[in-house]
């Protein structure tokens, strides 16, 4: 060699996150006269409006102020923590846990990322939503499994077409992922609907990853059922953590629960998931600490409140959205998300639902994702927590500018 040529592993050359490939074209001006709004980002923090409950922050504080637990934890959490997540979430003779079937991550990031390296080998196959959460596609393209999509139906309030599910399974297919309630859909599946789902995959053998980190957001009408409460065969790795729920994704605090029908996952996935979480150490050992109090002592009327302020929103938000000509706003059940359609037709200078977002930011100063980071063109995906006054202002701007972009014959909705 005569000089230096290193070069990037073929591992970090599929790392690909897509929704930032499409962000990072939808360029912000800095000398905007209206100011910056954004309807793109799942953080309920960012505007102020949903905050932790101050009893969170207690357990935290008191946690710090012991000086008992700034060390290191034992990879897949402590002893305490895991309790407390086992007693939470377990369901006696129906969907019993105990702390052996909990592991803690950073995050429900890390906790599927964990579950997808469990479960798959390169050359395998894994069911993903359509649209879903692009992390779930970036987490199979990197492992260099092949990603197949099942539909998701807009006018069924974005049921599952299960039979297209089904029609997808192979000896080659790993796992199948469900999101319950849904990021990008705001969709809450009922009871029955997931039990058709459950005995696809018993028929099949096939165990299923529920990404549950939204479980209880949901809307007056709507019930959140844990997957595994509604299966006696099928074996689930359920991910949730304190992100959503408990209105702290800074905190990185996830888990995976480990559901194990006829012991399936005894043989070699429970020491999968063991190996793969002891690659990084247990996650902050404080948030850890406080666990117990967080989980079980914070007031039932914080959540209340998180759910009425977010409900709301999404009654807003379809009210207004669904009068104006060339959007389709599809009503949110739960979760914090809404998906609107864009009929393009409708529009003369717009061609799809990157360049509805691209124009959408640069004059009007409104940021939301184009369906196709979700892998569902026309589309766009708009997140309901900012307060209302936000969203009405956003909302004005849009339909502002759809009506300055709609084609001369479109008549507006009365």
């Amino acid at each position: 060699m005569s000089g230096w040529n290193v070069k990037s592993s073929d591992l970090s050359k599929r790392a690909i996150n897509p929704i930032r490939n499409i962000v990072d074209k939808l360029q912000i001006d800095p000398n905007a006269k209206k100011s910056f709004i954004s309807l793109s980002i799942g953080d309920p923090t960012v505007f102020g409006n949903f905050n932790v409950h101050q009893s969170a922050n207690e357990a935290l504080i008191r946690q710090i102020n012991s000086i008992k637990h700034n060390g290191y934890t034992p990879a897949q959490g402590t002893l305490a923590a895991r309790d407390a997540i086992a007693r939470k979430h377990t369901v006696p003779g129906i969907a019993p846990l105990t702390p052996s079937d909990v592991i803690l991550t950073h995050g429900c990031s890390h906790a599927l990322d964990i579950c997808v390296s469990a479960l798959c080998n390169p050359g395998q196959n894994i069911l993903l939503p359509r649209p879903g959460f692009s992390l779930y596609k970036a987490l199979a393209v990197v492992k260099e499994v092949e990603v197949r999509f099942y539909d998701l139906l807009p006018e069924q309030n974005w049921h599952i077409d299960v039979k297209q599910l089904e029609s997808l399974i192979d000896e080659n297919t790993a796992c199948i992922l469900v999101n319950n309630p849904s990021n990008p859909c705001g969709s809450v599946y009922p009871k029955e609907h997931l039990q058709a789902i459950l005995a696809v995959a018993a028929k099949h053998y096939v165990p299923i990853i529920a990404d549950e980190i939204y479980c209880d957001l949901v809307f007056k009408g709507n019930t959140f059922y844990p997957m595994a409460t509604l299966t006696q065969d099928v074996p689930i790795l359920s991910v949730g953590g304190l992100a959503k729920k408990w209105l702290v994704p800074g905190w990185r605090m996830g888990w995976i629960l480990v559901h194990d029908r006829h012991n399936a996952f005894d043989a070699e996935v429970r020491t999968a998931l063991g190996n793969l979480s002891a690659l990084l150490l247990a996650p902050n050992s404080l948030v850890q600490a406080a666990l117990d109090d967080i989980i079980h002592n914070t007031p039932q009327t914080f959540y209340d409140e998180t759910i009425k302020q977010i409900e709301h929103n999404a009654k807003l938000s379809y009210d207004v959205l669904s009068k104006i000509d060339g959007l389709s706003p599809v009503t949110p059940q739960g979760a914090m998300y809404m998906m609107v359609g864009v009929d393009i037709t409708k529009f003369k200078d717009i061609s799809s639902d990157v360049e509805f977002s691209q124009k959408l930011v640069a004059e009007e100063n409104v940021l939301c994702l184009p369906g196709q980071c979700f892998d569902y063109p026309n589309y766009i995906r708009l997140v309901i927590t900012p307060p209302a006054d936000s969203l009405r202002e956003a909302y004005d701007r849009i339909a502002e500018f759809c009506a300055r972009h709609r084609k001369a014959n479109g008549a507006k909705k009365l």
